[in-house]
């Protein structure tokens, strides 16, 4: 469902009723004449729909965690708030930007729609820039042929199933996070389908290497082994930003969990 579009079309309706109502409706009304229903509820809830749309489309955008992809990092449930200016102000709707501010750097953890079905919006991890090499063998990290550092941590414990997974602190460039590796989970990507610049990616028994075309991402889950990403689907191109997620603001089975991830 792509709901700016239904903002923008409810911000249209109501707009019309109000400018209507300055320019003609409300000349015509006697003094102390009551407005008309029809008038007066879309005028009412112009203000509204309009502060709603300008927050959604230029300051912050709520999002909710629908997978474990990104487990540990976020878990379902997660309801996040989404920077929508950290990369550029983009026009709502066809989502061009026309002020560039920033640009996305690796370990953001980023929204953005999907290649397959823009309708849909996803949410992993930048690992790779535009002309970045990514290799990821034998369940290891490499970036521009340079492994990523990675140390062990305490097993993770995933409480809806009762199952442990290891648990690395791995760290991409400035960033530092936790990953989950699967032991009894294949290194190989089998399901990889088509996508644009496929010709870019080398698949084997390992795993996958990649150079990212000029204007892509490449983004992976934490959850290493449980998450489909540009492993399986491809690059994400510069027009598919939503923005960078930043912040928990609920989760109404772990309340502990307000205040975290940045």
């Amino acid at each position: 469902m792509n709901f700016a579009l239904i903002l923008f079309v409810l911000l249209l309706f109501t707009g019309a009723f109000a400018l209507a109502d300055a320019v003609y409706f409300g000349r015509r009304r006697g003094k102390g004449d009551k407005e008309p229903w029809w008038i007066e509820y879309p005028k009412s809830f112009f203000p509204v729909i309009l502060i709603v749309f300008l927050l959604r489309s230029f300051l912050v955008e709520p999002f909710k965690i629908p997978s474990g992809s990104m487990v540990p990092t976020l878990v379902v449930g997660d309801f996040i708030l989404v920077n929508k200016f950290a990369y550029g102000v983009r026009i709502p709707i066809i989502n061009r930007k026309i002020i560039n501010i920033d640009e996305p750097k690796r370990g953001d953890v980023m929204v953005f729609r999907y290649p397959d079905d823009p309708s849909l919006d996803y949410i992993k991890r930048v690992i790779g820039l535009p002309g970045d090499r990514i290799m990821y063998a034998g369940k290891k990290l490499f970036i521009n042929s340079v492994e990523q550092p990675r140390k062990s941590m305490s097993d993770y414990l995933h409480r809806e199933r009762i199952h442990y997974s290891r648990q690395y602190r791995e760290k991409i460039g400035e960033v530092e996070h936790a990953i989950l590796i699967e032991d009894d989970a294949p290194a190989s990507i089998p399901f990889a389908r088509p996508f644009p610049y496929r010709e870019n990616c080398n698949y084997n028994m390992e795993g996958v290497t990649c150079t990212v075309p000029p204007g892509y991402y490449f983004m992976m889950g934490d959850n290493r082994d449980n998450s489909a990403d540009s492993r399986v689907w491809g690059f994400v191109p510069d027009e598919n930003i939503v923005g960078k997620a930043f912040f928990i603001w609920f989760n109404f089975s772990e309340l502990k969990r307000f205040g975290g991830f940045k």
